[in-house]
C-alpha cells in the first residue's frame, strides 16, 4: 500500500484554508458530494500540485442485507477515475433496509448504523465486499464505524469481526481511532485490545476526529476538536504499527485556519510519540504480530435465508429509530433514544445544508418543527427529496386550524412549487370533496 503520509478531509467550507495550509500530502473528499464533470476548482488545484484526492464514500450501504447497488458503485468508481486516486474508501454500516420486492417499505438512515458482529452478518458483509472489490478500479478500503448501541446477542469483538473480514476477501482497513474511542465510551470495548486483535499491516489509513460527551454518551460529531483520549490511541496504534497515512476529519464548526493546523500539529506530535515508543525496545503491547490478511479466494454467496434474516432485523431496528415503531427485543430503550435524536438532527442539520431557504422562510420554527416531522416521518430517498416532503407537511400544517405557518405559506408554497412543480394537493376532506366534484362535473 502507497504511503499517503499526513492529510485533512477536504470539505467545501475549508477549501482555501486546506490549500493554503503546509505540509499537507493528500486529502479525503466526500464521493457523493462530486460531480465528476464539475470538480470543484480547489481539488483541481491541489491535484495539480500533485496532492493525492481519495473518494470517500457514505452511502454504499456494504452491511446492509442487499447486495451493493450497481449505480452506485459505478458512481464510486467513476470518481476514483477521474481523481486518479490510488484506492477508495467505504464503512462497514448499513444505511438503508427493507424495499425488496415483497419486503418491508424501504427506509433510508441518513446516517451510518452499526452492523451486528454476528456469523451472518459476516457472511453478508464479505459477499458484499467482494463485489464492490469486482467493481472498483482501484483499492477499497472499509471503515469501522462509530456506535451509539450495540446489537444483543453478538458473537464476535471489534477486532475479531474486521479481522475475519479482511482475511476472508483481503480488504484493507481505514481505522478511525476517534470511533475506537467512541466504542469505548459507549459500549465498554477496549481500544488496546481491538488494535491487538487486529491485522495491523492491512490498514491503509486512519482517521482522527473529534466529539463530546453527554450524559454518559459519545457523540461522534466531527465538529469538536481532537480529545487527548483519541491522541493517545493513535500515539498506542503508532507504536505498533507505521500507519501508510493519517487524515483529520473535521465537518462542521470549523474553526480558523491555525486551529485546524495546530491540530494537524497534535496529530504528527502523537504519531513521532508512538514510533518513539515502538523503537524502545519495550515488550509490543499488541503481543505477536498478525500476519497481512491475503484474502482466501472464493467468498461463497451468503444465501437469501441468510440476507433476509438480516434485513428483517435490520428493518425493525431502522423502523424504531426513524419511524416510531417499538423497539425490537434486546437492545437498551434508552440508548436507541439516543440515537434516534441523533439521526432526526442530522436529518434537520442536512436537510437546512442541501436547501438553506427552508430556515430562512421559517425562522427559529424551522428546526423543532422538523425534529417533530421526523419522529414518525421516515427519509425514504435522499436529502433533497426530504426538504420537499417536509416542506409539503408544513404547507399542509399550515393550512390547518392551528394555522402556525399561515405568515410563511406565500413564500414557501412559491420555493416548493419551484422545485417540485404544482403545488401540493390539501389533505384537507373539504378540498377532497372539491376535487372530487370537480372530476364528476367533467365527466357530464
Amino acid at each position: 500500500m502507497m504511503r499517503l503520509g499526513t492529510g485533512i478531509g477536504w470539505r467545501p467550507e475549508i477549501a482555501d484554508v486546506v490549500e493554503r495550509m503546509p505540509g499537507i500530502d493528500w486529502v479525503e473528499a466526500v464521493s457523493e458530494n462530486l460531480c465528476p464533470g464539475r470538480l470543484p476548482d480547489s481539488l483541481l488545484r491541489l491535484r495539480r500540485r500533485g496532492v493525492t484526492v481519495v473518494p470517500h464514500g457514505v452511502s454504499l450501504g456494504l452491511g446492509g442485507a442487499e447486495r451493493p447497488d450497481a449505480g452506485r458503485l459505478a458512481a464510486l468508481a467513476e470518481r476514483a477515475g477521474v481523481l486518479g486516486a490510488p484506492l477508495v474508501t467505504e464503512h462497514i454500516a448499513f444505511v438503508r433496509a427493507g424495499g425488496a420486492p415483497g419486503a418491508s417499505p424501504l427506509l433510508e438512515a441518513g446516517h451510518l448504523l452499526p452492523v451486528p458482529r454476528t456469523r451472518d452478518a459476516l457472511d453478508v458483509l464479505c459477499e458484499n465486499v467482494r463485489i464492490a472489490q469486482d467493481a472498483l478500479p482501484v483499492p477499497l478500503a472499509v471503515e469501522n464505524i462509530a456506535a451509539l448501541f450495540s446489537w444483543p446477542d453478538e458473537e464476535l469483538t471489534e477486532g475479531q469481526f474486521l479481522y475475519e473480514l479482511a482475511d476472508r476477501t483481503g480488504v484493507r482497513l481505514l481505522i478511525d481511532v476517534a470511533n475506537l474511542h467512541t466504542n469505548h465510551v459507549n459500549r465498554g470495548e477496549d481500544p488496546a485490545e481491538a488494535l491487538g486483535e487486529l491485522p495491523l499491516e492491512a490498514i491503509a489509513y486512519v482517521h482522527v476526529a473529534g466529539g463530546f460527551e453527554r450524559d454518559g454518551v459519545w457523540h461522534d460529531s466531527h465538529a469538536h476538536p481532537v480529545p487527548r483520549p483519541v491522541l493517545d490511541i493513535l500515539t498506542d496504534l503508532a507504536s505498533r504499527v507505521a500507519p501508510p497515512g493519517v487524515l483529520l476529519e473535521r465537518d462542521e464548526n470549523f474553526p480558523e485556519g491555525e486551529e485546524l493546523a495546530g491540530e494537524v500539529a497534535s496529530i504528527r506530535a502523537a504519531l513521532a510519540e508512538g514510533r518513539a515508543r515502538g523503537a524502545s525496545g519495550g515488550p509490543d503491547p499488541a503481543g505477536p504480530r498478525r500476519a497481512v490478511p491475503r484474502g482466501s479466494g472464493a467468498v461463497a454467496g451468503a444465501g437469501d435465508a441468510v440476507r433476509q434474516r438480516l434485513g428483517r432485523a435490520q428493518h425493525a431496528l431502522l423502523a424504531s429509530l426513524v419511524a416510531g415503531a417499538p423497539v425490537p427485543e434486546g437492545f437498551d430503550r434508552a440508548r436507541l433514544g439516543v440515537q434516534a435524536r441523533a439521526l432526526a438532527g442530522k436529518r434537520a442539520d442536512v436537510v437546512a445544508k442541501v436547501a438553506p431557504e427552508l430556515p430562512v422562510i421559517l425562522g427559529p420554527r424551522y428546526r423543532p418543527a422538523f425534529l417533530a416531522y421526523a419522529r414518525t416521518r421516515p427519509m425514504t430517498g435522499g436529502y433533497r427529496r426530504d426538504a420537499l416532503d417536509f416542506a409539503e407537511h408544513v404547507l399542509r400544517a399550515g393550512a390547518g386550524p392551528e394555522g402556525i405557518f399561515r405568515d410563511v405559506r406565500r413564500e414557501l408554497r412559491e420555493w416548493w412549487r419551484e422545485r417540485s412543480g404544482p403545488v401540493p394537493r390539501s389533505a384537507r376532506p373539504g378540498a377532497r370533496l372539491a376535487r372530487a366534484t370537480r372530476r364528476v362535473l367533467l365527466r357530464r
